[in-house]
């Protein structure tokens, strides 16, 4: 192990997005001040400061896709574009002092926990590494784009980015554009190039469940209120919590619920939208709703029925020097490929290698599946901690809402920690293995069975989802005995 260039300090944070930045401002108003958030990019924001694709927005409603502590009144639409959400993080930055903390274009390579000194080790990529009593990942389930291996891709000439990584500089007006995936991210920038280019041949290969998304831009009445009447947005807020929080019946409990809440306006929106039956029948899924993502657009079925659009639901066989060729011997000549394939949401961490005490590395300690006790603490790792970590994404509700959940977890642990003097907490085997049995039992019985997803991991483990309510992880996570870790001196 390299020796650490300056002292060490109470708490390293990998990353800076919502949970960076949330755990950081935590930090400060528990008076701690020693410690650094590690930033691989020049800007905060993560997913936000990333995704800028036309049409990105977010798809809970911005005033419960925001910190609890700072509510903003001056949201300007039911749900928050791309610009807005990254204003606002940066915004909480300034506001909470947290900006001076941040380190920028420090990507961490390795992180190793130091047995003898009880700290951790964090390398960056030009070598300097730093040290800390505790280490904080904030990666996110959503940073790392997934490209696909598709035969010849390396061939085309043509323009080609994914969508996480837009390129603003290439004009598609007037261009030939292919779209390979069908996800979230899809659902919104497909409408706007629908619109944009000559032509769009989207490369769909499962249809998606989708529902209409109520979006509007609020009048200057309503932000008026939100602004000037004490306590209007946190009513507002916590009303949208209880709506979205009570779709995670029919997620986790009610099944059947998911065919008049989904499938029903799916149907109405589907015939409304698209006149051709053909085109319906191939937009049409063949597998339990909820089962993959649901997705929410009120435009994109539209899109598809464009005159200047094609749907193409053939698998691809490679991609050629000036386009697409399918399986069955079609070619679908592209100017440009936008990759909409999404993100590696089951390698947590990844590529950073973290080796915790013993030299274990958390790769072989997650060798059956990606695991931690409450999503946030893995045995073996002592006074480390992850936000957004595994099964702790929802489908119905708020991530923000878990994150808080999981920064009081980690400042519960860190007073812990000082106040029985110790040097190391660390998650015992036995609740850490019957958390995670509780946690599969739940998935078993939800909407997330049956289907292949990027919920599932390479072993077809579901490693992604919450299997319940956000209030229950709460009390768990912020009131449920610390009886589960082990203090050291």
């Amino acid at each position: 192990m390299s020796t650490p260039t300056t002292a060490p300090l109470d708490a390293l944070i990998i990353g800076a997005g919502f949970g960076g930045i949330g755990m950081g401002i935590a930090l400060r108003r528990a008076d701690v001040e020693a410690f650094q958030i590690l930033e691989q990019a020049q800007d905060l924001g993560g997913v936000w400061r990333d995704n800028t694709y036309p049409g990105a927005a977010c798809d809970i409603p911005s005033h419960l896709y925001s910190f609890s502590f700072e509510p903003y009144a001056g949201w300007t639409r039911v749900f928050a574009t791309q610009p807005e959400i990254h204003a606002y993080l940066q915004h909480c930055a300034r506001k909470y002092g947290v900006l001076p903390h941040i380190r920028f274009g420090a990507g961490v390579t390795a992180a190793r926990y130091d047995d003898a000194l009880q700290l951790w080790a964090a390398t960056l990529a030009d070598g300097t590494t730093l040290s800390a009593r505790m280490l904080i990942t904030a990666t996110g389930q959503l940073s790392r784009p997934a490209l696909p291996e598709i035969q010849g891709s390396e061939t085309f000439r043509g323009h080609s980015f994914h969508s996480a990584a837009w390129d603003h500089t290439h004009d598609l007006a007037g261009q030939r554009v292919a779209v390979i995936g069908t996800g979230a991210s899809a659902a919104q920038f497909v409408p706007p190039l629908a619109a944009k280019a000559a032509h769009l041949t989207v490369f769909q290969r499962t249809p998606a469940w989708m529902i209409p998304r109520p979006d509007r831009a609020y009048s200057r009445f309503e932000r008026a209120v939100f602004r000037h009447v004490p306590g209007a947005a946190r009513l507002y807020r916590a009303a949208i919590y209880v709506q979205y929080e009570s779709r995670a019946l029919g997620f986790t409990r009610v099944k059947s619920a998911m065919k008049l809440a989904v499938g029903l306006p799916f149907k109405r929106m589907l015939a409304r939208q698209v006149p051709d039956p053909a085109l319906r029948a191939r937009l049409t899924p063949d597998y339990p709703i909820g089962c993959k993502r649901i997705l929410l657009s009120s435009d994109y079925l539209a899109a598809l029925a464009r005159p200047n659009v094609t749907l193409v639901t053939e698998t691809i066989r490679r991609i050629t020097p000036d386009g697409i060729e399918t399986t069955d011997g079609q070619h679908h000549a592209a100017d440009t490929i936008v990759y909409g394939t999404g993100f590696a949401a089951t390698k947590f961490l990844a590529p950073m290698r973290v080796t915790g005490r013993g030299g274990v590395d958390l790769n072989t300690a997650w060798q059956d599946g990606a695991h931690a006790y409450l999503g946030i603490s893995v045995p073996g790792f002592p006074n480390f901690f992850m936000l957004y970590g595994p099964n702790t994404n929802l489908g119905h509700n708020s991530i923000i809402y878990m994150l808080e959940s999981q920064i009081a977890h980690v400042l519960r642990c860190w007073r812990a920690l000082k106040e029985k003097q110790a040097r190391s907490i660390e998650v015992r085997p036995g609740p850490s293995a019957q958390f995670q049995a509780s946690v599969q039992t739940g998935l078993g019985h939800s909407v997330w069975q049956g289907c292949r997803s990027w919920y599932l991991d390479d072993g077809g483990r579901n490693t992604v989802n919450w299997p319940g309510f956000t209030f229950t992880y709460r009390h768990l996570a912020r009131r449920a005995s610390l009886d589960a870790y082990a203090l050291s001196s």
